[in-house]
């Protein structure tokens, strides 16, 4: 798993190509304000480490986002981190599950669209915690 967690003062998208069949059609964006965006690529030896990979996922990006005093996470599918890379099922259903957990512990959350190239708008502090890379 690469991870690279940013804090943004404003973080928005717009879908414009989609390039995995299997997943929803999406053509409305979105705009946050004040939220921690997870740039994720599960690697394919992660899916032999399931469980361990999505409690290690939610407690770094629990940590990330206590450290820039934010309940907004954005889950977003960046599988250009590495090499390896999982199936899009595996990494899909890995977003779902910690989303899940995230919003059973009182954050929002949401997802990009899955499987789509987006036009992305970015707004991060200068702050020490606002970009954060981990591999585990």
């Amino acid at each position: 798993m690469k991870l690279l967690m940013i804090y943004a003062s404003r973080f928005a998208y717009q879908p414009m190509s989609k390039t995995l069949d299997d997943f929803d059609d999406h053509d409305q964006g979105a705009e946050f304000d004040q939220v921690l965006v997870a740039f994720i690529h599960a690697e394919a030896e992660d899916e032999s480490d399931a469980k361990g990979v999505e409690d290690k996922l939610l407690k770094n990006l629990k940590w990330a986002a206590k450290k820039n005093d934010t309940t907004k996470v954005i889950l977003h599918s960046f599988a250009h981190l590495s090499d390896s890379k999982a199936t899009p099922q595996f990494t899909k259903q890995l977003f779902d599950k910690v989303e899940v957990r995230l919003q059973n512990a009182d954050y929002q959350t949401a997802q990009t669209p899955f499987g789509y190239f987006l036009d992305l708008d970015l707004q991060a502090p200068g702050i020490s915690q606002a970009r954060i890379f981990k591999s585990f």
